[in-house]
């Protein structure tokens, strides 16, 4: 071979046979990556850019330009269009069956997201880039560091970056400490998504409480099943042996531990309330007449020693207080001695609540007793730092109306985390959801959400969410979401990971 020229392509062609696999797949990924795709033209601004297409490219692709002044930096295709000379005329003598020639051009509009400079910060270039400057694929290397896509230690690592091959962690703390919210129509992948990131806190051993209304989340103890050559290196894992499951019904609920409450904590008032009894003076001077005398006589004492009073007091009428009591006392949540707090918050395992079976009126009293009781110990350093994740959120701090719980959630969502106590809220109505709670999570996950009202909420409560993502919200395909905050610089397409475990939310089969 010696003294002979060899052209380009077998100069290559020597050169991949002394290569490994993995260098050939990495440099073939680079030539993409370099691949023009157009050139600029127009008026050519800081922020927005038009480009002429040379090579297709999809929506949302990120691609690079080289700016004068700082060198290389990132972009994103908003939109494509193609631009044609084809008239009406022309186009009813195609239908005619007559061939025509067709001018056309592909125009891509190009959203500036910026470079990083010395100090690591991001920023817009500070003049206009050139007409005429080449666009190109970005690299991989360019898009992690202008987006902050880090591979973090103590990252929860959620899924790839839509259509690349990088990875996506979320700041475990900044979800903490600014709360998260999961939203999506029914069967987008809410509660599997959900799931994902609830792996993540249990991996890095974050106290994690689930308030779980349909016994969604049981199926976190057990391993699921991922196929060992997964794209995204997830392997199946089961978290049984740090999760304990507490239930109002755990005769519905089997492995679950009673969530009792002591009685002689409740109010007379807030009595009234959960047994539909009305709150007259008479009503509430025998209710608290009979819990004094309890707790003069034997100081601990359940519903059952409340009846036996009423019923001995002859002079007093308060058959529909007995009435309401026998039935509150027939769910059986309360006794003389309740779950203490600290067997449901215990530092770096995850307890799941699990209301399923449970009436609603019970469902908006557990999470209420549970969620003030967690807030008022985590004030006074009782308790660690932890994150509570609230399924079907709606109904408990709903837009409309008030529950039990609205109170205590307004409370967390604006003073929770100056007391390293996370919330997140998980819905597939985010327009039933109390608008101040929402607006307090800074951490978004986002899946397709097509209801008018329910787009609405998200566009007025999501920062960073231009009308272009909020239009693709509806468009984004089962296990894509948006993903917002969690020490991201801006929005990004994702494709959610894997779970680990199985998946507590799958649809039933009503046909085999």
């Amino acid at each position: 071979m010696d003294g002979i020229c060899l052209t380009e392509l077998e100069q290559e062609m020597q050169e991949e046979r002394t290569l490994t696999k993995e260098d050939i797949i990495e440099s073939k990924k680079e030539r993409i990556d370099e691949k023009l795709i157009g050139v600029t033209f127009g008026d050519v601004g800081i922020t927005n850019l038009e480009c002429n297409l040379c090579n297709a490219v999809d929506k949302g692709e990120y691609v690079k330009m080289e700016h004068p002044s700082v060198g290389w930096v990132l972009g994103q295709i908003e939109s494509v269009e193609r631009k044609t000379n084809l008239s009406v005329e022309k186009a009813v003598e195609i239908s005619q069956g007559e061939e025509v020639d067709i001018e056309e051009t592909m125009i891509a509009n190009i959203k500036v997201i910026g470079y990083r400079d010395r100090r690591g910060l991001l920023k817009l270039p500070g003049n206009p880039f050139r007409a005429g400057e080449k666009i190109f694929l970005a690299d991989s290397k360019l898009i992690r560091d202008v987006l902050g896509l880090k591979e973090e230690e103590n990252g929860a690592y959620v899924g790839k970056l839509r259509g690349h091959d990088i990875n996506v962690h979320l700041n475990i703390n900044s979800i903490a400490q600014k709360h998260l919210s999961v939203l999506a129509k029914t069967g987008s992948g809410k509660s599997y998504t959900t799931g994902v990131i609830i792996e993540e806190m249990m991996k890095h051993e974050v106290t994690t409480i689930i308030l779980d209304p349909h016994g969604e989340y049981s199926s976190l103890a057990k391993a699921g099943d991922v196929k060992a050559d997964n794209y995204f290196d997830v392997e199946s894992r089961g978290y049984g042996d740090i999760i304990t499951e507490f239930s109002p019904s755990p005769e519905i609920n089997p492995g679950s531990k009673p969530l009792k409450f002591t009685f002689k904590n409740m109010k007379p008032r807030k009595i009234l309330d959960m047994t539909g009894v009305n709150k007259t003076q008479s009503n509430v001077g025998a209710l608290e007449g009979a819990m004094s005398r309890l707790e003069e006589a034997k100081g601990f004492y359940n519903i059952e020693d409340v009846i036996r009073i009423l019923k001995q007091n002859e002079e007093g009428n308060s058959s529909s207080v007995i009435s309401g009591l026998e039935r509150l006392g027939s769910k059986n949540v309360f006794s003389a001695k309740g779950t203490r707090m600290d067997e449901i918050v215990r530092e770096n395992k995850t307890s799941i609540i699990n209301l399923k079976g449970t009436d609603p009126d019970i469902q908006a009293f557990v999470v209420e007793r549970i969620s003030t009781a967690i807030f008022e110990l985590r004030k006074r350093n009782k308790i660690p730092p932890l994150m509570m994740f609230a399924e079907e959120a709606h109904n408990f701090c709903p837009q409309r109306g008030k529950t039990e719980s609205s109170e205590i959630f307004q409370t967390i969502a604006s003073e929770g985390r100056k007391f390293g106590l996370g919330l997140a809220i998980v819905t597939q109505r985010p327009a039933k959801v109390d608008k101040n709670v929402l607006s307090q999570c800074n951490t978004q996950m986002i899946l397709k959400v097509t209801n008018p009202n329910d787009l609405k909420a998200i566009e007025s409560s999501v920062e960073g969410l231009g009308k272009g993502l909020a239009d693709e919200i509806q468009r984004l395909a089962i296990g894509e979401a948006i993903v917002s905050g969690g020490g991201l610089s801006e929005p990004l397409f994702l494709e959610v990971r894997p779970r680990e475990t199985q998946d507590g939310g799958e649809s039933i089969k009503v046909v085999g």
